[in-house]
């Protein structure tokens, strides 16, 4: 079986001039995770905008149909993966979107509940923990695009992903080749092990369901 497996993170935003997600991607298309293993990997970085992100994360999602999709996101705060375990039905940040959009304190879909991770993440857990790397466990991935693309992806609402086994992980602050950052907590080499090892656990899990 052949496992086609999504993975996105986002562009800059305000107040992170910097996003070690874009980068992640931008090294993944050039050196592609997991080859010849089986998988196929379809990758994206999303626009931190409210009108562009889902469209943009259907665009690949509709053609490709993954079983599997990882959205990475940053979180200024986080120290090394942080695990969400839940999408909340809601919009609540504060700040504009890149696109100058600031939404009002919302659901975003009426009357639906919250949407749990469907990612193995006890077992991306003990790998990344195996791996050396620094783990937190969240139920509250933000009010703002991470939680948005989240929930959409996890609630089944983009096209493309209705049947994925879909999921979010923040990462904190990441040292960047030439990017000085007294802020981060690992660096990019440490990232990008730590994100393979996300993406292999997330393929595995596929395999046994």
């Amino acid at each position: 079986m052949t496992v086609r497996l999504l993975v996105t993170g986002f562009t800059p935003f305000p107040g992170a001039p910097v996003n070690p997600t874009e980068h992640l991607i931008r090294h993944f298309e050039a050196d592609p995770p997991l080859a010849g293993d089986d998988v196929a990997v379809g990758l994206a970085v999303l626009p931190v905008d409210y009108g562009r992100a889902i469209p943009a994360l259907e665009e690949i999602a509709a053609d490709f149909r993954p079983h599997a999709a990882v959205h990475f996101g940053l979180a200024k705060e986080a120290k090394g993966f942080r695990l969400e375990r839940l999408a909340r039905n809601e919009i609540a940040a504060r700040i504009a979107d890149n696109a100058g959009n600031r939404p009002q304190r919302s659901e975003i879909r009426p009357q639906a509940g919250h949407a749990p991770s469907a990612l193995p993440l006890a077992a991306i857990e003990t790998a990344l923990r195996a791996g050396g790397h620094s783990v937190e466990w969240s139920d509250d991935a933000g009010g703002y695009l991470c939680n948005y693309v989240f929930f959409h992806s996890a609630a089944g609402l983009c096209r493309g992903l209705d049947a994925a086994m879909s999921g979010f992980i923040h990462v904190g602050p990441v040292a960047l080749p030439d990017v000085e950052d007294d802020t981060a907590s690992m660096d990019f080499n440490a990232f990008v092990q730590g994100a393979e090892i996300v993406l292999q656990t997330t393929v595995e899990a596929c395999r046994e369901k």
